[in-house]
């Protein structure tokens, strides 16, 4: 199983528990199936204080210790949603846990198994609907049981919100250059409608009511239009590149914080190539390695 596949069953995993863990006097979950899903419940209800609580020591610390918004993204992908959730509890024909968490993107619905208990440990199968199966490890640790793996990986929160983190700039970065080739091709529509290239990203925006024109043709977002777009910024230009017939253009892009939406800039240059490079915050240039083939004619 891959990095990422784990990671969004472990967070699909988390969504699970949301039942009303039976506790002893001490305030400890009596069972581990309980702190599984009282670990669950606390993910899709994005309380990070409740949250911590079923991690080891250790990962606890750790997990506190982490700038917020890595900890609000950790329960993001516990949860697998992007914002804090209602949680609904039912039973199977067998008695065993199903938890919903309801969220405005979408609901997602968890289904615990039984437990297997072998002293200080416990592994509980975790059904995802419309996913695959994932098993959960816990350890009693200080009367309580805290979550130790998922399948044979065990958390080291340090570790993970690493490999999260690089996870998430990858996938800024995808979209940046997927939003660089809509603008790119917004402007080849634009040139072929009016027979001529715009003289800035405003004029491919939304149309007024009277409709497209020159000045709004209506091509891409407002917000892409105004030079932003997937955590970066873009800065266009028109070029007459030396025996060319027409005039093109070029495309620089940069992340708008570097280090969090994204590492490398971009450049879109007039024969329609794409070069990435990192360059610490600055817009992209001609220099850096290719990304994409020559554009298609």
């Amino acid at each position: 199983m891959s990095t990422r596949t784990v990671f969004l069953a472990f967070i699909a995993f988390f969504g699970l528990c949301l039942s009303a863990p039976a506790q002893t006097q001490d305030g400890h979950e009596s069972d581990p199936a309980s702190a599984l899903s009282a670990a669950l419940a606390a993910a899709c209800r994005a309380n990070q204080t409740q949250f911590a609580s079923y991690f080891t020591a250790d990962n606890a610390a750790a997990f506190r210790e982490l700038p917020d918004d890595q900890r609000v993204a950790v329960l993001k992908r516990f949860s697998l949603s992007d914002e804090p959730g209602k949680v609904l509890l039912s039973s199977d024909p067998q008695n065993h846990s199903v938890v919903r968490c309801e969220a405005p993107g979408g609901t997602v619905e968890f289904r615990l198994g039984d437990a297997r208990v072998r002293e200080n440990l416990a592994f509980i199968p975790v059904a995802v609907v419309h996913s695959e199966q994932v098993v959960f490890g816990l350890v009693r640790e200080n009367g309580g049981w805290r979550l130790l793996s998922l399948g044979l990986v065990l958390l080291d929160i340090p570790q993970l919100s690493k490999q999260w983190a690089a996870q998430d700039i990858a996938d800024r970065e995808d979209e940046a250059i997927n939003t660089l080739r809509a603008l790119a091709d917004a402007i080849d529509t634009y040139r072929r409608a009016f027979s001529k290239l715009p003289d800035s990203l405003a004029q491919l925006g939304p149309a007024p009511p009277s409709g497209i024109s020159p000045e709004r043709a209506s091509l891409v977002s407002e917000h892409v239009a105004s030079g932003e777009g997937s955590g970066y910024h873009f800065r266009y230009r028109i070029v007459s590149p030396p025996g060319a017939k027409q005039d093109s253009f070029e495309i620089a892009a940069a992340p708008d914080s570097y280090g969090k939406t994204g590492w490398r800039s971009f450049f879109y240059d007039s024969s329609g190539k794409i070069h990435a490079a990192d360059l610490h915050g600055a817009l992209g240039t001609g220099d850096g390695p290719l990304i994409s083939v020559e554009k298609a004619p």
